[in-house]
């Protein structure tokens, strides 16, 4: 029993530690918020964070101008923390629907959050986004030669797991 006691602790020991970085959507007027924070317990190093509304069965886009894809109300990209997280400050143009974030670390519970219009394609209310709208859009984390994703669910975040730590 030792033995497997000792041989089950040397393996958890080798596998390498993981930390856990999670996206956030929040609908607000007149901007919505993403949150992307590390919710592991170890620091997280140089990743670059793509957040993908295609996948999003309604047509979801960045609306940053008047004059674009989007309707009504529109915002453009406004990093509101984290600004020394980043390696640089993304240029989002209206009617993409992707975006990808230069973190160069985060540590645990640390966070990078900016504001931005979402607006949907399909439905009628093309300014509102509600949490479940989002769902099937995802995240891509991509950091020491690793690729992980995770899918936003209906409560508007998305956690992907198995993200290397730093160190």
């Amino acid at each position: 029993m030792k033995y497997l006691s000792a041989l089950a602790f040397a393996l958890a020991m080798s596998t390498p530690a993981l930390a856990d970085l999670q996206v956030q959507f929040d609908e607000g007027a007149p901007k919505d918020r993403f949150t992307i924070s590390n919710v592991g317990d170890c620091a997280l190093g140089a990743t670059l964070v793509s957040i993908d509304l295609s996948g999003s069965p309604y047509g979801l886009i960045f609306d940053t101008t008047g004059s674009g894809a989007g309707v009504q109300v529109f915002q453009p990209f406004e990093l509101t923390s984290g600004k020394s997280k980043l390696a640089s400050i993304p240029t989002v143009k209206d009617g993409q629907n992707k975006i990808t974030l230069d973190l160069l670390g985060l540590e645990p519970q640390e966070s990078v959050s900016f504001t931005i219009d979402v607006d949907d394609t399909v439905n009628n209310r093309e300014i509102t986004v509600a949490d479940a709208e989002i769902v099937g859009a995802k995240i891509v984390a991509k950091t020491a030669g690793r690729t992980s994703q995770a899918a936003f669910q209906k409560d508007a975040k998305a956690t992907v797991k198995s993200v290397a730590c730093a160190g």
